[in-house]
């Protein structure tokens, strides 16, 4: 007697191949604490910001490390900073836009 319960049917579909195993991401390593910072000024800030976007990337628009180019603030997991910097210097870009050293919007 056969059922066509479909439970009791064995799966007759050929092996599949085996996928690449995926390279682990490059660990991220806050950059103030490499620096050993306490602190982040936000003239210092962005006085680095200044500097550091006169490199130009690879397609050559300019790059920011904390900020993107509409000026939003990078989130942790794209700046690679720790939590206890990543308020600290959420907190500095925003006092640096309120005594207008930031925009608050890119044009």
């Amino acid at each position: 007697m056969t059922t066509n319960n479909p439970q009791t049917k064995e799966n007759k579909e050929a092996p599949r191949s085996p996928r690449p195993a995926k390279r682990a991401p490059k660990k991220k390593v806050c950059y103030f604490c490499q620096t050993k910072t306490d602190d982040i000024d936000y003239i210092a800030l962005v006085k680095e910001m200044e500097k550091n976007s006169e490199k130009t990337g690879k397609d050559g628009e300019k790059r920011t490390r904390f900020v993107t180019e509409k000026g939003k603030i990078l989130p942790r997991r794209m700046s690679g900073t720790c939590v206890k910097h990543q308020r600290a210097l959420a907190q500095a870009i925003k006092r640096a836009r309120f005594m207008a050293l930031l925009p608050y919007k890119a044009d």
